[in-house]
């Protein structure tokens, strides 16, 4: 019969006593112990080399550990993972990398040292939707499209809102701006984005949600104050469909990240928050790798745009074959003495109008289509459309 793991301490010792009292052979006292010649050999083996400690179980690890990584080694990455929680290990990976050279361990000793010390966790992975729509933006270098949005406000020490404008290069990732404003009205907006096209220049797209102040849904393709001045200076405006943060779900998760790595870690004044802000966007743009961009930093990706910032014109150009009508103080143009209603948002804005059929006229707002005129029964008919790219 097979040993019983409780008594195998004695079965071996009554092994060893049977071959040295026993007359019989050593095959036969091995069938009556129901071990093999190899098994018996070994532990009389063991007897003769070590006496009855010999006997005991051994260690199965082996006695050194070529791969093992050393303790100085395992202790710095662990302390650049807590240094830099949300990141994983590729991140860190390259990071430490850039910092050791060529003692750099392995991503899987990395992803395996996080996984010991519960550093990590592991991610569900999503179905994605096959039905879900795609943004008709093609973001081919820097500058091609700005994704902006605040960050959730939160409080203070002093129970002040903070709530910082985020501002993001599609591109490289870089942010561009990461700055709490006194409010978030469009004037407020409209004296950040005059900052950042100075120092940046214009893109050729903005994208945002259709939050105020970038969008009005009450107004014709959501234009507002805000998104009429953008328009003005030659830029495009693309909102995300109403209820889809995933259709700008880069700076959804960049936002996540602000989350975990200043809000939730502070608490202290508007001044302390936005010094945190300003370390942590510079080692967003300069540390931080990113895998979408080949491990690079933003920094080593971007460059400001060639299109300068000009003040807006008091006069769009359109085309010699469009009239040009002026939107009054009311939100108004007047057609052959009648007036029609477009919207406050392009007060003292200049649009166009392209004759479609004798009673019926296209308003365009530099290259963005409104609606039509109808010059029988003076009416205006907005299109339904949200605001998006148009070429």
């Amino acid at each position: 019969m097979p040993w019983k793991e409780r008594l195998i301490m004695e079965e071996r010792k009554r092994f060893i006593h049977a071959i040295m009292e026993s007359k019989q052979s050593f095959n036969a006292t091995c069938l009556e112990f129901g071990i093999s010649r190899k098994t018996g050999y070994k532990w009389l083996h063991r007897f003769e080399d070590g006496g009855y400690p010999g006997l005991e179980d051994q260690s199965r690890r082996p006695n050194s550990a070529p791969g093992q990584l050393p303790e100085g080694i395992v202790c710095d990455l662990i302390k650049l993972k807590l240094a830099h929680s949300s990141w994983g290990p590729k991140k860190i990976h390259t990071l430490f990398s850039r910092i050791h050279g060529e003692t750099t361990p392995s991503l899987s000793s990395v992803n395996r040292i996080f996984m010991k010390a519960g550093l990590v966790k592991r991610r569900r992975v999503r179905k994605t939707s096959s039905g879900r729509l795609t943004s008709s933006i093609r973001i081919q270098s820097p500058n091609d499209v700005w994704t902006i949005d605040f960050k959730g406000w939160w409080r203070t020490r002093a129970r002040d809102r903070f709530e910082p404008l985020t501002v993001r290069d599609a591109y490289s990732r870089y942010l561009l701006e990461a700055r709490s404003l006194p409010d978030t009205t469009t004037t407020s907006v409209q004296q950040a984005f005059e900052r950042l096209f100075k120092e940046y220049g214009l893109p050729r797209v903005i994208h945002s949600d259709n939050g105020a102040p970038f969008a009005s849904r009450s107004n014709v393709r959501g234009i507002s104050k805000l998104s009429a001045w953008l328009i003005s200076l030659g830029i495009h405006i693309h909102h995300s469909r109403p209820g889809h943060p995933q259709d700008n779900g880069g700076h959804e998760r960049m936002h996540k990240d602000l989350k975990e790595e200043v809000q939730v870690r502070y608490l202290g004044d508007a001044k302390l928050y936005q010094a945190e802000l300003d370390r942590w966007r510079d080692e967003f743009n300069t540390i931080r790798p990113h895998e979408a961009l080949g491990m690079k930093t933003p920094a080593e990706i971007y460059h400001p745009s060639e299109r300068k910032y000009k003040v807006a014109p008091d006069r769009i150009e359109y085309p010699s074959d469009y009239q040009v009508r002026k939107v009054s103080a009311y939100g108004e143009i007047k057609i052959k003495g009648n007036n029609y209603f477009i919207t406050t948002a392009l007060r003292k804005y200049m649009l166009g109008l392209k004759v479609v059929n004798a009673s019926q006229m296209a308003v365009y707002f530099a290259s963005v289509f409104l609606g039509k005129v109808d010059l029988e029964t003076v009416s205006f008919t907005p299109y339904q459309n949200e605001m998006s790219f148009e070429k």
